[in-house]
């Protein structure tokens, strides 16, 4: 069994292609283990249970280097848990294991091939999700998509472009040796080269049956919905099976995923498809907006007195995962008075006898809006709980009232910023070149201040870190060392695992400086220069660090990156014992299999 190697290639400015052949390396990094769950030599096997075991091993430093590799592993995880029934948890006396290793390369077996250790090479310049996704899914039994044995459909193959001794990856298999789950050929797959992967020069070494499809082979997103639908049909996980999502409501056809509505006043949420004052259709079938069978849901102030609320309850829920932490997220457009006001709750349950419920404020949303708004709320539940919205009308008059659309809810972190801005194309070709649109300042869980930025440059988009000085910058540790700053380019489609958001994620380096000796994440009230914030507050910034180049106008265009003229873009400023629990800085991850 040979291992499949990844070729990396976004053919965009400043990304660069690499791919190499596996190397002999004895030192183990991560390793990474499943417990219950069969690999497969071919994509065809099932499971008794689906839970990958991670487990804290002997010491290495082998990845030392490189905690930006740790932290994008963690967060392919939880995609995972978030669109599967493929969980990761800490492994206890399993002797077979995947070991993620360091190699000169990003690359893995198809399905379990080796007892005990098995090596999954996440490399250098390997440290993007989509790249971590794809060794995963070789590991958990996919072949490559242009491999698959009906690929003669969909695409040509183009031998004598293909550089000597890499033409094992482009080998078709046989319909008696794999199988696709009955899933269709798919172009947009993370499993799909590039056209050019592995050229000698010479020429493109894929060309797609269907022009249009030319440049979309070879997306280094996400896991694509088909990739999804074939993992999920592959270990038998139900819609309802997934590890970390909860819920999901559009409201479409006049649904209202059993969510509860009353009133003190006749004032009370209902579920329409335009509300007067606004907005004029839900966010779920925009940019159209012209889907009878779209609603959402309005809670009016148009009349009744101060004070008057409304409230909407979901079904009740339990968390299931360890870690208690969980995020609601929803769109909202806001049309009525300035001081309405719109409250997030959780009611917690003690237990069946308990019918009432503990109430906690968790949110609170104020102002006027001109387009939906997204909004996410942590939640941090450890028993049975449902959420509860509340529109609490405020003085002053009011021509509409609060909507809102699109709730989600799942067991994974929510991002620190949400960063929208509207009316984007026109923003983007007009605005003077390199214009930054900043967030306000913000505080990690340790007390680091910060801010982000998009960067707009007519044709492409750069996205930007920044530490600003503090309330608590004499008790922090300085130059700021392996924080990751995860920036993410949200695809708005409405249902959150169907999204294939583009992200890539970057680590403080304490000993990272420029020519004058200057180090780039050192407190900024020592290298940082004086700003105004827009309140016009004083303080220090350090430089801008990311990336310049992080996506062109036309990839904004596809997919719902840019949604009735907004582009959303969320980032997070993870700490090191938030990013690397349980000492992951000195793991080894492992992966136990059972034998087949």
């Amino acid at each position: 069994m040979t291992r499949q190697d990844f070729h990396l290639n976004n053919e965009t400015k400043k990304e660069v292609v690499w791919i190499f052949d596996i190397t002999s390396n004895n030192s183990t990094v991560m390793s990474c283990l499943t417990s219950s769950l069969k690999l497969c030599c071919h994509s065809s096997c099932a499971v008794e249970e689906q839970t990958i075991r991670v487990a804290e091993g002997k010491h290495s430093d082998i990845f030392k280097n490189s905690m930006n590799a740790k932290g994008v592993v963690l967060r392919a995880f939880d995609q995972f848990r978030l669109k599967s029934c493929i969980d990761f948890k800490p492994k206890d006396l399993e002797k077979n294991y995947i070991s993620v290793q360091k190699l000169s390369g990003c690359s893995s077996f198809v399905g379990r091939v080796q007892r005990d250790e098995q090596v999954l090479s996440i490399g250098r310049y390997c440290d993007q999700i989509s790249t971590v996704e794809h060794e995963f899914l070789h590991a958990l039994g996919f072949y490559h998509e242009q491999s698959r044995y009906d690929r003669d459909d969909f695409v040509t193959i183009v031998s004598e472009n293909i550089q000597t001794g890499f033409e094992r990856n482009f080998r078709k298999t046989s319909s008696t040796s794999s199988t696709n789950q009955g899933t269709p050929y798919d172009y947009e797959s993370v499993m799909h080269y590039s056209k050019n992967a592995f050229t000698n020069g010479n020429g493109s070494t894929i060309i797609t049956k269907d022009p249009k499809f030319q440049d979309v082979i070879g997306q280094r997103l996400e896991m694509s919905p088909s990739d999804v639908l074939e993992l999920n049909l592959l270990y038998k996980c139900s819609k309802y099976s997934t590890i970390a999502f909860k819920m999901q409501c559009d409201f479409s056809n006049g649904t209202m995923c059993e969510m509860n509505q009353c009133s003190q006043s006749g004032n009370g949420w209902e579920m329409v498809t335009q509300a007067v004052g606004g907005p004029s259709s839900d966010h779920t079938s925009l940019p159209s907006g012209s889907d009878k069978s779209s609603y959402f849901m309005h809670a009016s102030t148009a009349s009744g007195k101060p004070g008057d609320s409304a409230w909407l309850e979901t079904k009740m829920t339990s968390p299931q995962r360890d870690c208690h932490v969980q995020c609601l997220q929803f769109y909202y457009y806001h049309s009525g008075s300035e001081s309405d006001v719109l409250n997030i709750w959780i009611r917690e349950f003690q237990d069946e006898k308990d019918n009432k419920g503990t109430l906690r404020l968790m949110g609170q949303i104020t102002g006027n809006t001109s387009h939906w708004k997204l909004h996410h709320v942590s939640l941090n539940a450890t028993k049975h709980f449902q959420v509860e919205f509340e529109v609490r009308q405020g003085k002053g008059s009011s021509k509409g009232g609060f909507s809102i659309d699109d709730i989600s809810l799942s067991e994974l972190e929510c991002p620190h910023i949400t960063l929208q801005i509207d009316d984007f194309e026109n923003l983007l070709e007009t605005s003077r070149l390199g214009t930054f649109v900043y967030s306000p300042r913000q505080y990690s869980r340790e007390g680091y201040a910060y801010r982000v930025a998009v960067r707009l440059s007519r044709t492409y988009i750069g996205m930007y870190v920044q530490l600003l000085s503090g309330d608590y910058d004499d008790q922090l540790e300085w130059p700021c060392p392996q924080r990751q700053v995860t920036f993410q380019m949200l695809d708005q489609n409405p249902k959150v695992q169907l999204q294939m958001s583009k992200q890539r994620s970057i680590t403080t380096d304490a000993n990272l400086s420029g020519s004058s000796g200057t180090f780039y994440w050192d407190n900024p009230r020592k290298i940082g220069t004086q700003i105004k914030d827009e309140n016009g507050e004083l303080m220090f910034a350090g430089p801008l660090m990311g990336r310049s180049y992080f996506a062109s106008l036309e990839e904004m265009k596809s997919r719902d990156f840019l949604k009735a003229e907004s582009a959303i873009f969320i980032f997070s400023f993870q700490g090191k014992a938030i990013v690397f629990k349980a000492k992951l800085y000195d793991w080894n991850w492992t992966f136990a299999t059972k034998m087949l």
